[in-house]
């Protein structure tokens, strides 16, 4: 092999090198700010194989709890349960101000970190406007609810 042709072969390999290099570092990075989805069924028994460790960032979607919002009054924090179809129940502790939407009973999607402790420590927290912005899972858990003729009142 002449030497010009070992340059053009090294050049080709330096670039395919480098452009791998690039998208694992582009595909690791994206890893790192991807949120899983959980109801608190799916929190407590996995979803799909996978099951959050403490520390993990996470969305989970579900119903507040009537009776389970628990405000503190000398600061913004605020303490409810979610629950789904499964029955389970999750606790979400979040600082800072709710929606306006937000109530007992409500479909809300918190996002945050899972403690030691199983319970989300959220950083926000969305209330369902209507169909268009609650995911699948909160609207098939809310109408499961409403069938079995547990609600807000």
């Amino acid at each position: 092999m002449n030497p010009r042709r070992k340059t053009r072969l090294a050049i080709v390999l330096a670039v395919l090198l480098g452009g791998a290099a690039t998208a694992g570092l582009v595909l690791y990075a994206l890893g790192q700010n991807i949120d899983l989805f959980f109801t608190p069924g799916q929190l407590h028994s996995g979803k799909d194989g996978v099951k959050p460790q403490p520390g993990q960032r996470l969305r989970i979607g579900g119903l507040v709890v009537p009776g389970t919002v628990v405000r503190d009054n000398q600061s913004l924090d605020v303490t409810f349960e979610l629950t789904d179809d499964s029955g389970e129940r999750v606790k979400v502790h979040y600082a800072g101000i709710l929606p306006d939407l937000f109530r007992e009973g409500q479909g809300i999607v918190a996002q945050g970190r899972l403690t030691v402790a199983g319970a989300v420590e959220a950083t926000e927290v969305l209330a369902k406007h209507d169909e268009n912005y609650m995911p699948p899972e909160v609207a098939e858990a809310a109408k499961e609810m409403h069938r079995r003729g547990v609600n807000g009142s």
